[in-house]
Parts: structure tokens; sequence; C-alpha cells
């Protein structure tokens, strides 16, 4: 079988690791594989199954494009579409385009298989790609009721007996996908097997402060993660959660690993319908004095529904327009990076704020650079 592997030309950070991994398992089969990124007008393929990726449901707009070109350029081969806007909304596709095969959630046939990179080969996006991609579990323990990943991937489970048979060949760095590593029975083992590869490790998704004790802190402190201008990421999404991610922060601090290498991820806009219940500016406010207290950096996190189709443009009950815009003008003009540095300057502003407007304020028209 000739086979068609479609990315649609919306922004991401990393190659689709779903459609290179499908390669693997195609190949396996000995079908025929072609990937490309967009429309590609100077194709020459007649592919007999056609499949093409997703990302999120506001980026649904280069899915749609890529559906329509290539059932009119290969009106006989079957077309399915997965990845998270499919596994979302997969009613409201199917009304637009009957034909459509929808592929809900992982496809589990080629999750164990090494990703094909060969495939990124003269894609001009990927032309540089030097990481390996590895998800050593899928799911979580937890429930949030803004996250997508139980809806999609479950509860917990590790997928991988071993992590260095999923590094490419002269790759340079690892990204760990897992949404939640440490949750994973198999967390301590893959640890130690990440310290003996001696490879940079990016845990991408972030690790879970609440599951943070002695033993997992040293083994971290232990890996290539800081030293190579990585970052230990966390998130504080709940004014609860303060003593969790704080003690988590004391114990890598403890094990040497410095606080400016931390980066704690403050969700922000979200409303539990069914709870009646969401954060404010002024809690989110909070959230940012006690990460800036901690000597983190803070990157705020705007809430988005699962199923929406134009970004930022969901306001919470317990916001207001103004106040969510002056984020990120504030993360432009004193932010670095798009982040909140524990800088003298922005802990002395926000701290001594009177409320959620008097810490965005800015003056006009003059960008304030604040002491490093």
């Amino acid at each position: 079988m000739d086979v068609l592997l479609i990315e649609p030309e919306y922004y991401t950070k990393f190659p689709p690791l779903g459609l290179m991994k499908l390669a693997s398992y195609h190949k396996s089969r000995g079908d025929e594989v072609k990937f490309v990124r967009g429309i590609n007008y100077d194709l020459e393929y007649n592919p007999d199954k056609i499949e093409i990726t997703s990302l999120f449901t506001y980026a649904w707009q280069p899915v749609h494009k890529a559906i329509e070109y290539y059932r009119k350029r290969f009106p006989d081969a079957e077309i399915e579409l997965g990845g998270i806007y499919a596994s979302i909304m997969p009613e409201r596709l199917k009304s637009i385009y009957p034909f459509l095969h929808i592929h809900i959630g992982l496809f589990d046939e080629a999750e164990r298989y090494l990703p094909n990179y060969d495939i990124l080969n003269g894609i001009k996006k990927w032309k540089d790609w030097d990481s390996s991609l590895v998800f050593t579990s899928r799911g979580c323990i937890r429930k949030c009721p803004f996250c997508v990943v139980p809806r999609l991937e479950g509860a917990i489970s590790p997928v991988l007996s071993n992590i260095k048979d999923y590094i490419y060949p002269g790759h340079k760095k690892i990204i760990l996908l897992d949404n939640n590593f440490l949750a994973s029975p198999k967390w301590k083992t893959i640890l130690k097997e990440l310290k003996d590869i001696n490879m940079p490790v990016d845990f991408n998704q972030g690790l879970d402060a609440r599951l943070i004790d002695e033993e997992k802190a040293r083994l971290l402190a232990d890996l290539k993660v800081a030293s190579h201008g990585l970052t230990f990421r966390f998130a504080y999404d709940y004014l609860e959660e303060k003593s969790a991610v704080s003690n988590a922060i004391d114990m890598l601090s403890n094990y040497g690993i410095k606080r400016r290498y931390i980066l704690i991820y403050t969700l922000y806009n979200f409303y539990d319908y069914n709870k009646a219940i969401g954060d404010t500016p002024e809690t989110f406010l909070e959230r940012i004095n006690d990460v800036l207290e901690m000597k983190c950096t803070i990157y705020p996190m705007r809430f988005e529904p699962l199923d929406s189709l134009k970004k930022n443009q969901y306001v919470s009950p317990l916001w207001t327009q103004n106040q969510l815009d002056a984020i990120p003008k504030a993360r432009r003009v004193i932010g670095y990076g798009g982040a909140f540095p524990p800088y003298d300057g922005l802990v002395n502003k926000f701290k001594n704020a009177v409320d959620f407007d008097d810490a965005f304020s800015l003056r006009p028209e003059k960008r304030t650079t604040f002491k490093r």
C-alpha cells in the first residue's frame, strides 16, 4: 500500500511524532511511505491511503485546507484524520467531511515503534532537528478539569521498558513528553537509565511537584538538565499547591539545582462551571508573588477551552478582557522571553502592587528594564 502522511501547516514546536511512528509502522508492513508538510503542489505520488494529523482545535483551518486539497487531488484515496482536534471534535469533522475516517486517541499498534526521523529529510522546517522525542508513559493520575490528557490517554501506564532503544543515532538531546513522568511505575528505572545515557534531558511537559521527594530530587539533580541550559518545569495552578511547589523547589535546590533553572507554569483565566469556582486576577497575582519569593521564573499560561475554535477568545466570568490583555503586554515589556524572572525590579513591582491592575500597569511608550 502507498501511504501519504501529512502534517498541516500550523505552528508547532516539534515535528509530528505520531506520523513518524506511523511511518515506522507502515514500513514494517512493507508499505511505501511519503511525508509532506502543508500543501504540496509538486507531489508526484499516488497514495492508496492518506493520513493527516491535527493539533489543537483552534488550529483547525490548516487541517481543513489539507483535507480539502488532498481529497480533490486524490479522490480515490482513503483519508484518515487523527490527533487532538480529531479526537475532541469528531462529530464536527464528520458533519463537514462525511468521507473522512476519524481516529480517536492513540494508535496503539504504532506506539512502541521508534519514530522514523528520516521522513523529516527535505522538510525545511525540520532540517536541523536533532532531538529524540520520547514518551515513556501515557496518561496521568490527575483529572484536572482544564486538561485534555485524561480524555486522550486515560490513566497512567508505562509504554517503554527502556529508553536507550528510542534514542535516534546522532541526536544530541532527549525530549521526554510524558504528561506525568513521576507518576509512572517506571520512573526510577528511566531516571537511572537517563543518567547512564549521559545526554541532556528536557522534561518538556513538566514534572508534578506533588510527587517530588528526596529520592526523586536527588536522581533528577544527577541528570544533564540545568547544566545544559534546560529548565525543570512545574505547574502552580491553584493556591492549594503552594506547599508542594515550594517543597519541590527546596529539595532540588538542596541538591544543587539553581532556582533560576526552575520554571513555574501559572494557569489563569480558568473557570470550572461545574463547581462555580476559578482563579481571579488577585489569586493569579498571589501565585506570581509566591513564585518570585521562591526565586524561580514564572510562565503565565492562559486557559483555552478544549473545544475552542479561535485562540484567546474565552474570558472567564472572574476576569475582564482588559485584565487578560494586560498580561501579554507585561510579558513583552517587562518580561523576558514571555516569562517573569525573579529580577529585583519585577519582584518589587509585583510585591508592592496594591492589586492586579496596579501590578500590571505599564508606563506608556517606554520599555522598562529591570536589574537582573
